[in-house]
């Protein structure tokens, strides 16, 4: 039988279950016991729930093979309700071996070379101690030989490589700082209103929302030609009001996922709420959800479909975390050899994910790789060195974005 690929998410290692996704229907067909035979040969007992769209009992086989996020399960039917599992870890590079108690040999200093506004040359650095002996000694009275102490050589000696500042020129200074609207974290509770629900559905997805009525809501996709709009009826009093009848794409009713209205569609509040999840594991936009608006029916099972979407993501994020992390085990200016890495990576990447993901990691503003012939690159960098300059560059780059003035309820009109 075929192996089915699962990405662990953040969910599932607190509940200590699986979703049970679209593609995962004809693997798990039926409610009811199974059996997971990890690949140390221990099994270990689940529920399959399909009407909850979940496999639970798993938390011993996640803490017994240390799995995070982004790790991968491979499913393998063996017999009716047992499964065969394998479980494909994200490599972790080797700690690095701490100094011994007696070695005092400095360490390299990171020192800005050249700096623009948007480039800044950066070199490693080996400061050179000097000899207190060198001291300068004023001749004018002995008095001055009392404040002969190792801290003065060192300061004067260490001037030139302490790093330039991060900030631009003056000429060039980013807009005043003012307090940035920050995202809620992805494990905070979702808003406990209707109200509260729809403006973090907007906040994250990118409508525009806005009340004309207290009983109707609209959410406007602002995309020139490819914008609509979405009106829904909150209270049934809504599905009176004058705001009902004015103009838009599509109009449903917002309902309980066992109420079924007759004539107008639906959105349950369950769905809601499982949109809210999926748009904070990854991105979704107005465009991917139109098809769901123009349906006419979103409840639980259509949301659960939009979760393939979101899975998608997360397994495109985890391949490029893992191929960083493989590459992490080598050193810098080293032969990169796609055919043995691909080995070293087993079926976590396909070929044509990793040759997708060295060609990006070959353009700015990774530009870790250069391609070389016969299928090689040539690691230019250490990998923890490669994410500290990209972390530099994006807080540089962060700093220097203008924060829209609407930004403290972004995503609502008034």
């Amino acid at each position: 039988m075929k192996a089915m690929r699962y990405i662990i998410t953040r969910p599932c290692l607190q509940e200590g279950s699986l979703r049970l996704l679209k593609y995962l229907d004809a693997t798990f067909p039926e409610s009811g016991p199974a059996q997971f035979v990890d690949d140390r040969g221990r099994e270990h007992a689940v529920q399959v729930d399909r009407a909850a769209g979940r496999v639970w009992g798993l938390r011993d086989l996640y803490h017994g093979g240390n799995l995070g996020v982004n790790d991968v399960l491979l499913i393998t039917p063996l017999a009716p309700a047992r499964y065969q599992i394998e479980a494909i870890v994200k490599p972790h590079a080797a700690p690095p071996v701490p100094p011994r108690a007696g070695d005092k040999t400095p360490e390299a200093r990171r020192v800005v070379v050249t700096a623009t506004p948007h480039v800044r040359e950066v070199r490693l650095e080996q400061p050179r101690p000097t000899p207190a002996r060198e001291t300068p000694q004023p001749e004018a009275t002995p008095a001055v030989r009392a404040p002969l102490t190792p801290a003065a050589p060192t300061t004067e000696s260490r001037a030139p490589l302490t790093p330039a500042p991060s900030t631009p020129p003056a000429a060039e200074a980013p807009a005043p700082a003012r307090p940035e609207p920050r995202a809620p974290s992805r494990s905070a509770p979702l808003p406990a209103t209707l109200d509260g629900q729809l403006t973090e559905l907007a906040r994250l997805t990118g409508y525009r929302l806005s009340f004309p009525n207290p009983g109707v809501a609209r959410l406007v996709a602002e995309l020139g030609e490819h914008g609509y709009t979405v009106k829904l009826a909150l209270t049934g009093d809504g599905l009176r009001s004058p705001a009902w009848r004015e103009e838009a794409d599509y109009a449903l009713q917002v309902t309980g996922e066992a109420e079924r209205p007759q004539g107008t569609p639906r959105l349950t509040r369950e769905a809601l709420a499982a949109l809210l999840e999926h748009a904070r594991l990854a991105p979704l936009s107005p465009i991917d959800l139109r098809g769901y608006w123009q349906a006419g029916n979103l409840d639980l099972e259509s949301a659960a479909s939009i979760s393939e979407l979101v899975g998608a993501h997360l397994a495109q994020r985890g391949a490029f975390s893992f191929v960083l992390l493989t590459l992490a085990a080598q050193p810098a200016h080293s032969i990169v050899n796609t055919r043995r890495l691909a080995e070293r990576l087993g079926s976590g990447v396909n070929i044509a994910e990793l040759r997708s993901i060295l060609e990006t990691l070959t353009r700015a503003p990774f530009l870790a790789l250069t391609p070389l012939p016969g299928g090689q690159y040539l690691l230019r960098a250490d990998v923890r060195d490669l994410l500290a300059d990209l972390a530099e560059y994006a807080d540089g780059v962060r700093r220097r974005v203008r924060t829209p003035e609407n930004a403290d309820k972004p995503g609502v009109l008034a």
